[in-house]
């Protein structure tokens, strides 16, 4: 991981407004920004999410060297795919439900606090997730994660802001079928691995993903890693355990799961099965996940350290 002091010239800001609370950030954002001196472009407060990876396209190629970013996870890992290996630096204001990225960095979500991260914070690089052509930044799934996706309605999101994701994965573990699985490792640094029934596959970039869970106790965003988590099927006991462990690394003490780190990973199903990237079903199995390192820059708290 590089550090590095940088001075914007020209700072566009992307707010997704139909985010939890992003209608009533906008504004607020845009003051406090201009009041800790940062200097802004153009700005905009989006209302059609489609839009957004256009959006910040052209707010980069109208020539902004650093974009900020209003919005949960979901929005941060459609601007990820736009950013990626740029060298154009990404502020942001945690909107979401989860905020997981923003977590992983001690981004605070309280706004004017974050926009002081963005104004006097320090640049730095980190890794991203490659899931075949799409980057992200916390977690790709298979199985379990996927059916969470599913249940993860916007309306839930409102209803019930933070508990959203122990709802949705309550829904999603009750909906999930076991399925059988191949991890191979192009690199050769494990053997291929055959799982006759899983509940999930987990392939983490970030420290953190579904609203707070930690991926492994050790993980980082910028350790040129992926964690890979593979819960079994079971009996009617073992899937208990599973289920009152499933949001917790004490899972990982069990004998129904098991912790593989690699650099890149192909996932392989008997048929093919949606990819969870960080939130939305935008993939399929099979399919190859790798790690892009020092894919994007970001700003961060000045005493941020990578792993917690």
């Amino acid at each position: 991981m590089s550090t590095e002091t940088r001075t914007a010239n020209r700072v566009a800001v992307v707010v997704n407004t139909l985010s939890r609370v992003g209608s009533q950030a906008y504004s607020l954002a845009l003051r406090t920004l201009s009041e800790q001196g940062v200097p802004l472009g153009r700005t905009y407060p989006l209302r059609d999410p489609t839009r957004l990876v256009e959006t910040v396209r052209s707010a980069v190629d109208a020539g902004h060297d650093f974009v900020v970013i209003g919005g949960g996870d979901g929005t941060v890992s459609s601007v990820v795919d736009v950013l990626a290996h740029t060298g154009v630096p990404m502020g942001l204001l945690p909107l979401g439900t989860a905020n997981d990225f923003a977590r992983t960095l001690d981004i605070p979500t309280d706004l004017e606090r974050a926009c002081h991260t963005i104004a006097q914070g320090r640049i730095v690089d980190i890794d991203l997730g490659l899931c075949g052509t799409n980057y992200y930044a916390n977690r790709a799934s298979v199985g379990v994660g996927a059916e969470v996706a599913t249940a993860m309605s916007p309306v839930l999101k409102k209803r019930v802001g933070s508990l959203a994701y122990p709802v949705a994965s309550a829904r999603g573990f009750l909906r999930h079928r076991p399925f059988p699985a191949r991890l191979s490792f192009p690199d050769g640094d494990h053997d291929t691995r055959e799982y006759p029934s899983l509940l999930q596959i987990s392939v983490a970039n970030g420290r953190y993903f579904g609203g707070g869970q930690l991926a492994v106790p050790d993980s980082g965003i910028d350790d040129s890693t992926l964690d890979i988590t593979v819960i079994r099927h079971g009996t009617l006991r073992e899937l208990l355990t599973v289920a009152r462990n499933f949001r917790s690394t004490r899972l990982l003490d069990t004998d129904q799961a098991e912790h593989i780190r690699t650099r890149r990973v192909r996932v392989e199903t008997a048929r093919s099965m949606p990819i969870n990237i960080d939130g939305e079903l935008v993939d399929h199995t099979p399919q190859e996940i790798s790690v892009a390192r020092n894919a994007l820059h970001v700003a961060v708290p000045r005493n941020w350290v990578d792993g917690g």
